[in-house]
């Protein structure tokens, strides 16, 4: 009997590979255990793989069953462990070799092993497991070794495994663990907001954005510079914790993003789907669920431009991340959960043809055309937006202008005080945005001016209660950059400013 590992989401658990041969005239491999095809298939990959090594492939039944049998499983990872249990059950290698050791790997015609995806939540598994020792293809080395205490047997051949496992060979490798490696240095990015002239108004909003982990929509016409300021955006975020590292790095390995370069993902993810999206790549699923484009933005930016293009129901599907911070992808064979704690960063044209309001070119679109744009974007979905700030077009002196803008350093520096703040005053690492109930109520009260202005800025809105709520967390971060304790009315009064699409509505209707 051998172990190996599979997948279930972003975690790993061990999974038992039980052979014994059966005595008839039929020499072929039978596999239990709830396998799927890519499974199946292994029988002929590793029946040839097992020949072409110059080892003897059994001439009778072989049963193989992978327990737990009630969970299903997939995947090309099992090969390895198949062949060597396989081998040890034909005695042509000791069974008690493969009692304290995990083996991962895909298993090529000629007996090469290649590399497989998710080796990090594996190594995980495997040390939570009690487990040692773990046998991986060669290419997936510096994946398993960010996690620390284990010994690993990186190998490229069928015939290194065998000699792995008899202790023939050196190949065993101490994993170090990410714990002992510098994250990259996100202070000097390609993309720099000294980049970006004027804009003085959507560049504060940035700044308030990230500093609270705020979502932000931007609209203005093409051309405004709305995407080069959402592309700056985690240039003035702070910079990725081992922890975080190491959550956005299993995602990436249980997507098979890791196997050309196997690295701890030290920057913060930034993912821009294409409009054409379907709902499976935007949230995550398939026949075999994998992440979706929200959970590849796990502890970064999904931004997602031209917003209204999007399919309806695709943007509906957002709300559920949006709020909880994760989502739960639903199949028969079971639920698995992502985490998908994102900033949202969008932009949209305030009209069908992007000129509405703009001082230059006239806007050609009726008052219906204007509001049926507008309203493929729900309610509920723009409540969960926290922040709407207009775009406008860039007059010629600031495009020109020689004079070089602030860079995302200085407001890094900034963004990073606030949310030590925030870290101080919830003794956690939570942001405005995701503050839980109880630390809103003690730590958001607002004075009675304060009061008196959100009231009459919610009646003109016709602001939800959660629109409500949003402005005031807004505050808070704003508070927050201006190192005040308390939510003064000059900060309620610039976050019911980055309300624009609300008043944009209400004008609308």
């Amino acid at each position: 009997m051998g172990y190996s590992a599979a997948l279930r989401g972003i975690d790993a658990y061990v999974v038992r590979v039980e052979v014994v041969g059966v005595a008839t005239a039929d020499p072929t491999i039978h596999i239990v255990g709830l396998a799927n095809r890519s499974i199946q298939e292994s029988k002929e990959r590793v029946n040839a793989a097992v020949r072409s090594c110059g080892f003897l492939f059994p001439t009778y039944k072989v049963v193989v069953n992978l327990a737990p049998a009630d969970v299903r499983k997939e995947g090309a990872g099992f090969d390895l462990a198949l062949a060597l249990s396989i081998l040890a059950m034909d005695q042509q290698l000791s069974a008690d070799c493969l009692r304290d050791i995990i083996c991962v790997g895909e298993l090529a015609l000629d007996g090469a092993v290649k590399a497989v995806g998710g080796v990090l939540p594996i190594a995980i598994g495997c040390k939570q497991a009690g487990f040692k020792k773990l046998l991986i293809p060669a290419d997936n080395l510096a994946e398993a070794a960010l996690v620390d205490g284990l010994v690993l047997y990186p190998v490229r051949t069928l015939q290194q495994a065998v000699h792995a496992v008899l202790g023939l060979s050196d190949l065993g490798v101490e994993s170090s663990g990410c714990t002992r490696l510098t994250l990259k240095d996100e202070s000097h990015h390609a993309e720099d907001l000294q980049d970006i002239r004027g804009q003085e108004r959507a560049r504060r909003a940035l700044e308030v954005a990230a500093a609270g982990a705020h979502n932000i929509l931007m609209v203005g016409a093409p051309g405004s510079g709305k995407t080069m300021l959402a592309r700056r955006m985690p240039s003035i975020l702070p910079s990725m914790t081992h922890s975080e590292a190491l959550e956005v790095t299993k995602l990436y390995s249980v997507s098979g993003l890791l196997r050309e370069k196997s690295r701890l993902v030290s920057v913060r993810p930034f993912r821009a789907p294409h409009h054409t999206a379907s709902a499976a790549a935007m949230i995550g699923g398939g026949n075999i669920p994998r992440p979706g484009e929200v959970s590849l933005a796990h502890g970064g930016v999904l931004f997602m431009d031209e917003l209204p293009e999007f399919p309806r129901h695709v943007l509906e599907l957002l709300r559920q991340p949006l709020e909880d911070r994760c989502v739960t992808v639903c199949r028969a064979t079971g639920a698995v959960i992502y985490p998908a704690d994102f900033m949202l960063v969008a932009s949209l044209n305030p009209c069908p043809c992007g000129y509405n309001g703009d001082r230059v070119r006239g806007c050609s679109c009726s008052p219906f055309a204007i509001g049926r744009y507008l309203s493929k974007l729900s309610g509920p979905l723009l409540d969960r937006i926290d922040i709407h700030v207009e775009v406008p077009r860039l007059h010629y002196e600031d495009m020109a202008s020689p004079t070089a803008a602030e860079c995302s350093r200085a407001v890094r520096a900034r963004v990073e005080a606030a949310r030590d703040r925030q870290r101080e005053r919830t003794n956690g690492s939570v942001s405005n945005a995701s503050m839980p109930s109880k630390s809103f109520r003690e730590f958001c009260a607002l004075n009675d001016s304060s009061r008196q202005l959100l009231r009459a800025a919610s009646e003109r809105l016709h602001l939800s209660a959660r629109a409500h709520d949003r402005i005031i967390r807004v505050a808070r971060t704003i508070a927050d950059l201006a190192r005040s304790s308390d939510i003064e009315t000059v900060h309620v009064a610039e976050s019911i400013g980055y309300r624009s699409l609300d008043r944009a509505l209400i004008a609308i209707r």
